[in-house]
């Protein structure tokens, strides 16, 4: 089989017909490949914000979750507001994740953004334990993560990390 031999493609001619219908093609797929990516990109970071609520026991609706991370509906719930600032948190991040020095500031900034529509202070430290549980089918619980504890420094504020002793 001599189509492949360097020699043999040296001489090949073309017609030209060909060589428009390539370059159409090509045309064709560069136009379409950004409309794909946003596509695929906005996929990822419902299905991202989807699951990473769920791992606290947030859940909502695809179609719900959808519309608020497309920013077409409103949150009408606490959950959604969580949904929708995860959303906003996440976009910032997305979209400056360059120029985000990891300061203090920034984190509090970060919890401001992302409890807003909850009815939640954000911006702050925690100040009480909490814990991330699933309410399994049989009605019992089931502790899936303890968060670091809340600790008060010397002047009756809140430190930023204690180490778990």
């Amino acid at each position: 089989m001599h189509s492949f031999e360097q020699q043999y493609l040296k001489k090949l001619q073309i017609p030209h017909h060909l060589i428009g219908i390539i370059r159409q093609i090509g045309e064709y797929k560069g136009k379409q490949a950004p409309k794909m990516l946003e596509n695929l990109r906005q996929v990822a970071i419902i299905q991202s914000i989807e699951s990473s609520n769920r791992l606290e026991g947030i859940t909502a609706d695809f179609k719900r979750i959808k519309g608020l991370v497309e920013e077409k509906i409103a949150p009408s719930n606490r959950t959604e507001g969580e949904i929708a600032g995860y959303r906003d948190v996440l976009n910032t991040v997305h979209s400056n994740h360059k120029n985000i020095p990891i300061k203090v500031q920034i984190v509090l900034q970060l919890h401001r953004d992302l409890m807003k529509y909850a009815g939640k202070q954000g911006g702050v430290w925690k100040s009480v334990v909490n814990e991330i549980a699933e309410i399994n089918p049989n009605g019992s619980k089931s502790i899936r993560f303890v968060p670091v504890e809340p600790s008060v420094n010397d002047t009756g504020g809140l430190s930023r990390i204690r180490k778990p002793s």
